[in-house]
Parts: structure tokens; C-alpha cells; sequence
């Protein structure tokens, strides 16, 4: 008798355990109304995956929020509930197209799913083969979204059926996994409330990145630009503030002569450990395609693609204003914040040097540390730190530049000499 009042118990509490779901769409603005591909990487835990842009983002999570109700919404109905060896599920489907009907335990795991195209009005359909315990059961169409629980007291096998069992339609159904790249898929993510997610959409050659801390089912919207620099390199944009910045280093290398190497007024390009002429040499370097290009200070100046520009020093204060309102702009400080260049450092070491304290990469500005050559020819600082060229000249010869360190969250204010070379961001026109 106590075992079994124990059970019960159990049974109560995991049956009245929420999982939470937010459902994520996608749309696209700007150049293409299309969204092609989009990455989700959660900086928060680390994970990442890659979905259609037609795909529906499920994230979902186990509360320990109780609850006495039946745990199902007005416009699904699950009976027999709990279940024993099978159940049905009836909902009335709004508007006819495809719908996608899953199983996620209180885990948060998408055990399995289905989609079918249905005609507009009521539906039922026949599950059974779940293992006893408690279910989320959601049911996902292009305006709306059911969800219930579902307890289920049987020994099921384990290898779970949806089936459709009124028989006056014509029902494809599609028995789609979670790595699935259909039509229409619901895609499931582990998510916990608080975790920062950063969202990149592709449509042909355009890229924007976005980050958000979902609390609710929506529509996040990618607004496209063109980014292409003269050698037909694209670049992803992302949004901080009211500016637009590219979301990675300029990679535009053009031939040019060693001879100007070194005066003030010519321009020079690197790539990092590399010195020659042959570009295409250079361009298949490990460092080109992960850290983009060193510039000088006189090649800094005409790099940027059509409509966009170098910062001024004015443009970038602005940045670190939308990072840390507490930025100042003193001379011989040798910091204009304490923290804004956390929030723009790329999270973890793969391209940082351990710590990399303070990182966040809040706005997704994906800040890697592709380090200097300075004017007597060396390459350093790879890994160590970041530094970014800006138009405004400090002197005649000595003009301002930003800079990050793997070592803390500053964001560092200073000046170098025209012939250092250091890395590109470019600022929309």
C-alpha cells in the first residue's frame, strides 16, 4: 500500500509538471521577403542547429510550475486521458493546410512527430505505443498553435503511432524527424528561460543576424541588406542601436605592389602570417577565411563595400553608447568602456585565448581576435586581442582605433600608426 501510494504521488507531480513551449517563425524583409536557411545558436549552452526558413522553431523546457487542471486547452481535446493502451485527439483545424502534430516528454524531448495537410474543420487522430508517464502533446499550424498533456498509464512498446481516423479526407501524412529539411517542420531546441539565442538567416547572397531571449511565440523578422565588397565577397549584417554594422571582418584583398609597403600614403593588405603578392595564395589560408584581411591605415580608408564607410571616431562612440551608456571618450584614459567590449567579443575560445572574460557577443557583433602586423613587418596578437580601424585622425600620422582583449570586457580607445595593420568593420552609409 505504500509503494503504491508512493507512485501515485509521482505519477501526480510529473503529470502536473509544464513543459514550456515557445514556437519561433521567420520572415523575411528588405531585399528578399524569402528566408532561405537560418542558424540558431544558443551562446548560452553552447548548441546549434540549422533550419529551413520555412521550418518552425520549437523551444521547449520542463517548469516545475503545479497545476490541478486537465492541462488541455479548449480547442484540443485528449481522451481517454490518462491513457492506457491508446487515446484520441480531436482539434478543429482553423484553415486547411499543413499541420504538424508532435510528442515532447517533460524533458523536452521531441520523441516524435508528424505532419499532415488537412482540410479546414474537425480532425482526430489515433495515438498509441507511449510507455507510461507524462506527455506534452503540440499540435503546430500556420496561425496557431494547441497544446495538452497527456498521462499515460500503459506499458506501451515504445514506438509511438499518430494516426488519422476519420476517413472522409485525402490525408498525406509525413512522418518527419527532428533533423528533418521538408516543407514544413517543427525543429525542437533544449531552451531554458534566460538563454541568449543568436538567429542567422541566409536568403541568396543576403545575411543578417539577430539575438533574443524568447518569452513567448513569434515572428522573428530578418531584415535583408546588401553587403558585397568588390571582390564578391558577401558579409552577414547585424543591427546594433540605430547603426548597421557587418557582423564579420572585411576580407576584400586586392593585388597590390610590395613596393608600397611601409609609407604613409599607400595602401597595403595582409593576411595574417602571410606576406607576398600572390593573392590567391593568401586567400587560401586558414587565417583569411576566419579573421579577414589587415589593412592599413591608407587601405583602411577605400575597402568597404558600395554604401558602407570606416567608422569615425563619433560612429564608434556611438556603438560603445548602445553597449554602456557609461562610455566616455577621455583622453588617456585608455578605456572608453569597461564593458562594451564584452558584448561585442565572440563567446568561448575557439577563437579567443583563454579567459576570454567578460564575453557575451550580446548583439551577435561576433568579435574575433585577428591580432596586428605592425610597422616593422611582425604579426602578432592573434588570439590575444582584436583591433579595428576607424577614419578619424588622432594627429596627422597617428589616427584612433578601437580595440578588445581576451583578458577582460574593456573596450580600448587608442592610436597606432598609419602603417600598422589592423582589422575592418564597416558601418552602412
Amino acid at each position: 500500500m505504500k509503494n503504491c501510494l508512493l507512485f501515485l504521488v509521482v505519477v501526480f507531480y510529473a503529470f502536473n509538471a509544464n513543459a514550456q513551449t515557445y514556437l519561433i517563425s521567420f520572415a523575411g524583409t528588405g531585399a528578399s521577403g524569402t528566408v532561405s536557411t537560418v542558424k540558431v545558436e544558443n551562446l548560452t549552452t553552447g548548441t546549434t542547429l540549422t533550419l529551413n526558413g520555412n521550418d518552425i522553431l520549437q523551444l521547449t523546457t520542463t517548469t516545475d510550475i503545479h497545476s490541478i487542471d486537465d492541462g488541455q486547452s479548449s480547442e484540443l481535446k485528449i481522451y481517454p486521458n490518462p491513457m492506457i493502451d491508446n487515446s484520441l485527439l480531436q482539434f478543429n483545424n482553423p484553415d486547411a493546410g499543413n499541420v504538424i502534430i508532435g510528442v515532447i516528454d517533460m524533458n523536452g524531448k521531441l520523441l516524435t512527430q508528424i505532419q499532415s495537410n488537412l482540410d479546414k474543420g474537425l480532425q482526430e487522430f489515433h495515438i498509441s505505443g507511449l510507455m507510461s508517464g507524462s506527455y506534452l502533446i503540440s499540435i503546430v499550424g500556420s496561425t496557431y498553435r494547441y497544446s495538452g498533456k497527456l498521462l499515460c498509464n500503459s506499458k506501451g512498446s515504445g514506438l509511438i503511432s499518430i494516426e488519422k481516423i476519420n476517413n472522409n479526407q485525402v490525408v498525406y501524412v509525413d512522418k518527419t524527424k527532428t533533423e528533418s529539411k521538408g516543407s514544413l517542420a517543427a525543429i525542437d531546441m533544449a531552451y531554458n528561460p534566460g538563454d541568449r539565442l543568436k538567429f542567422t538567416a541566409v536568403s541568396g547572397t543576403y545575411s543578417t543576424v539577430i539575438t533574443d531571449l524568447p518569452t513567448q511565440n513569434e515572428t522573428i523578422s530578418f531584415d535583408f541588406v546588401p553587403c558585397t565588397d568588390a571582390d564578391n565577397n558577401n558579409y552577414p549584417v547585424v543591427k546594433i542601436g540605430t547603426q548597421l554594422w557587418m557582423a564579420k571582418n572585411l576580407a576584400y584583398l586586392p593585388s597590390v605592389s610590395p613596393s608600397s609597403e611601409g609609407l604613409e600614403t599607400s595602401p597595403y593588405y595582409y593576411v595574417y602570417g602571410y606576406q607576398g603578392t600572390d593573392v590567391n595564395t593568401a586567400k587560401e589560408t586558414g587565417n583569411y577565411n576566419t579573421y579577414g584581411v589587415l589593412y592599413n591605415w591608407n587601405a583602411a580608408q577605400n575597402a568597404c563595400p558600395t554604401g558602407w564607410h570606416l567608422p569615425n571616431d563619433t560612429e564608434w562612440h556611438d556603438l560603445a553608447l548602445t553597449l554602456d551608456a557609461n562610455s566616455t571618450l577621455e583622453i588617456g584614459t585608455g578605456t572608453e568602456s569597461n564593458i562594451a567590449g564584452g558584448k561585442l567579443k565572440e563567446i568561448g575560445t575557439a577563437h579567443w585565448s583563454s579567459p576570454n572574460t567578460g564575453a557575451t557577443n550580446e548583439y551577435g557583433f561576433t568579435a574575433f581576435a585577428g591580432g596586428n602586423r605592425d610597422s616593422g613587418g611582425t604579426f602578432d596578437l592573434i588570439g590575444i586581442s582584436g583591433l579595428w580601424w576607424g577614419s578619424t585622425e588622432q594627429s596627422p600620422y597617428y589616427p584612433w582605433y578601437r580595440g578588445l582583449t581576451c583578458s577582460g570586457p574593456r573596450l580600448e580607445r587608442a592610436g597606432s600608426y598609419k602603417t600598422d595593420a589592423f582589422s575592418v568593420r564597416c558601418l552602412k552609409n
